[in-house]
């Protein structure tokens, strides 16, 4: 009865939030339309849409006009294409347009979230079809895309305005201090499917853009305020001005405090971080065709920490509780030169420095980066962009514990790439083959290859087709090929007698990369001025696969070890699909959803003991998300999102439904008060389960917080 009761009271809910709208719009009201930027994808047509012969389009205006209409009609109606002419840059490394890209690409627009209702960049991704997004506890998270899910997916690329942020230490991301102020975000794109052809090694699953607003976007001064019972405390400021001769500056604070997750025992997973930074627009000419952009960003900050370290002595373990330090700063320069509409070169350069204070191990990571681009037309049918790279990043990791040791503890890595493309237009404006390749040579595998090839049909501006066939790799991380950590204890059997024992993995230098041949087919269409879809569906081969490989246990000292070797002994495939839908109901309420599907088959080599497969069930194979924005006349807004994750075996975490909702009331152009509601369902639930190195995981909880914003 109470899984009834749950699920009838999560229909009612809801189904309240959409009877509103639903009402509206049966009643006429004339109600505001959405906010100018909303829209922004939106193409101006020269003339209106001609209404279809003998009187057969629907007189309502409901944006179904196309179920009583002939295919020849729909064929000869001029609609509106918002979800084809929003603008991307990601796929091809220049901009264009979702209609024109060959990949599986979604796009989290700036209202999409000054409407979320999200407080760090994490759940901003929850909008996106096909992105694995779960709550490890308050200050960490496991996300990826197309499966192999972890605290650290290391088949995921994130990039913030061209600046890797991928590590290499574990082969993933920080989430935690990818931070900023959302109101600055100009959008975030995600591409679904490998990308390593263009922004190389590790791009294997996917890339996560993160693209922040020019300053001349952001001028004045923005003043935001807010907190909850978890989220204490999220303020920042951020003032931008302009010399009036092309030159644009922001700068900006932020900081914020949350308090404890969801724990039986008690979550120790406190969090309070601070930031700031600053950015340059320079137009260094009044034709506006040669730019420098430079930012930079500073931050610092404590995380609680709750887990049981491995020691060699009785009762071999240790329950440590720290304030762990974290830190760091990056500064970007990007010289651009515009030539004319169809050549361009630039000039890249950053340097990241992170540094980690924790009992179990210390450390800081420098990254130095440069990079070349230049795109250009080679005759009528070929448009060719090409570029080379180097990167540097040094590695210090000072603290040898029993748990985790490095060997060398200071070691620097090289990485010399480039890559051509070549988009080869076969017939003008409707048929286009794209093929290209990433050559480079790096410090771990050495020399790597990933091609691709993408067809792209675009028979009208309402309709495209695209196909690819692409290889990408994953190279070690330093944690496989550097350090000896030990996990545990667990009882133990050598020659009859039991023992305490511990896991020891080890690291290999000699291990190859993993590499994945992926084939994806995708179609998406804006069927009238108010509905498009999208669909992506992809099969991946991967090979050489890094786990570890045990042997037999060996007795050390008073306590047994397991010796795991990391190595490439599997192999396996994934394929599924993504759907994800838009429909304006009316001009104040517009819905969009998706589905996912995705399903893993992972085995291991003859000779090899372990079987991969687990990994299958850190991977949701069903996800659904559906999405209300409406309108309450000028000053009103009410935003809400259901989601259904499906469970995930290995990590004992069941599926789950919830709800997130926001109301939030504009008095003036320069003031915005919201009210925003997370996990609605449920006091709390969990969304992944504990890491193998016994730090902590919580739950999720139902969480309010109010906010307020003042522009100016």
């Amino acid at each position: 009865m109470g899984g009834r009761r749950q699920w009838l009271s999560i229909c009612l809910f809801f189904l309240a939030s959409l009877a509103m709208p639903l009402a509206a719009v049966a009643q006429q009201t004339v109600s505001a339309p959405l906010p100018r930027a909303y829209y922004t994808a939106y193409v101006d047509e020269a003339a209106s849409a001609p209404s279809a012969p003998n009187g057969e389009a629907s007189k309502n205006g409901d944006g179904l006009e196309f179920l009583n209409q002939s295919m020849e009609q729909i064929a000869r109606t001029q609609v509106r294409v918002p979800s084809m002419d929003i603008q991307v840059s990601t796929v091809t490394k220049q901009d264009s347009t979702v209609g024109q890209s060959p990949a599986a690409v979604f796009v989290i627009s700036s209202e999409m979230i000054r409407r979320s209702g999200a407080t760090c960049v994490p759940e901003l991704l929850r909008m996106a079809p096909g992105v694995e997004v779960a709550r490890v506890n308050s200050h960490a998270w496991a996300i990826s895309i197309r499966g192999f899910n972890a605290r650290f997916s290391n088949k995921l690329l994130v990039l913030v305005d061209g600046r890797v942020v991928y590590n290499q230490l574990y082969s993933g991301v920080y989430w935690d201090v990818q931070d900023m102020i959302l109101e600055d975000i100009e959008r975030i794109e995600v591409i679904r499917g490998p990308g390593g052809t263009l922004w190389g090694a590790n791009a294997v699953n996917g890339v996560i853009n993160i693209i922040t607003k020019k300053a001349q976007d952001t001028q004045g001064t923005l003043v935001s305020v807010g907190g909850g019972n978890l989220d204490r405390s999220i303020n920042a400021v951020r003032v931008g001005g302009s010399d009036g001769d092309g030159f644009h500056w922001r700068m900006y604070g932020r900081h914020f405090e949350r308090g404890t997750e969801y724990n039986p025992d008690g979550a120790s997973d406190d969090w309070r971080m601070g930031q700031g930074g600053f950015r340059i627009d320079w137009d260094l000419d009044r034709s506006k065709s040669t730019e420098l952009t430079v930012l930079g960003n500073f931050y610092g900050g404590k995380e609680g920490q709750k887990y049981v370290a491995p020691v060699p002595t009785p009762p071999y373990y240790e329950p440590i509780l720290e304030n762990e330090s974290v830190g760091g700063s990056n500064v970007l320069a990007r010289f651009t030169r515009k030539i004319d509409d169809e050549s361009d070169w630039s000039l890249l350069a950053y340097f990241d420095q992170t540094y980690r204070n924790q009992y179990v191990m210390n450390q800081q990571i420098n990254t130095m980066d440069f990079e070349f681009q230049h795109r250009f037309p080679a005759g009528r049918r070929h448009h060719v962009i090409w570029g080379l790279l180097y990167r540097q990043i040094s590695s210090d990791l000072p603290t040898q514990t029993f748990t985790a040791s490095f060997d060398p503890a200071r070691r620097t890595t090289d990485l010399f790439s480039g890559f051509v493309q070549d988009d080869i237009k076969l017939v003008e404006d409707r048929l286009s083959l794209i093929l290209g390749t990433k050559l480079e040579t790096n410090s771990f595998t050495g020399f790597e290859y990933q091609p691709s090839a993408r067809v792209l049909w675009t028979p009208d501006r309402r309709h495209t087709g695209w196909a690819a066939i692409s290889r990408a790799v994953r190279t070690p991380s330093l944690f496989e090929e550097d350090a000896t950590a030990n996990l545990g204890p667990f009882p133990v059997e050598v020659e009859g007698v039991w023992y305490a024992g511990f896991y020891r993995l080890m690291g290999n230098r000699h291990l190859l990369s993993e590499d994945v041949i992926s084939y994806e087919i995708g179609f998406r269409t804006q069927v009238t001025d108010r509905f498009s879809w999208d669909i992506a569906t992809f099969f991946n081969s991967y090979d050489n696969l890094i786990w570890s490989q045990p042997s037999q246990p060996v007795l050390e000292d008073t306590y047994a070890v397991i010796p795991a070797m990391e190595t490439n002994g599997w192999y396996g495939q994934t394929y599924g699909f993504e759907l994800a839908a838009q429909y304006e109901v009316s001009e104040t309420w517009r819905l969009s959803g998706s589905y996912s599907f995705l399903r893993m088959v992972l085995r291991s080599r003859p000779g090899y003991d372990v079987d991969y497969e687990g990994n299958e069930g850190n991977s949701p194979i069903n996800q659904v998300r559906l999405y209300s924005a409406w309108d309450l006349g000028r000053r009103w807004e009410l935003d809400s999102g259901l989601r259904y994750v499906d469970a995930l075996p290995t990590q004992n975490v069941p599926a789950y439904i919830t709800m997130d909702a926001r109301l939030a009331w504009r008095p003036s152009q320069s003031l915005e008060i919201a009210l925003v509601g997370q996990n609605l369902f449920d006091p709390h639930h969990p969304e992944f389960g504990p890491e193998a190195y016994g730090f902590e995981n919580a739950q999720v909880r139902r969480t309010v917080f109010g906010q307020v914003m003042w522009r100016r």
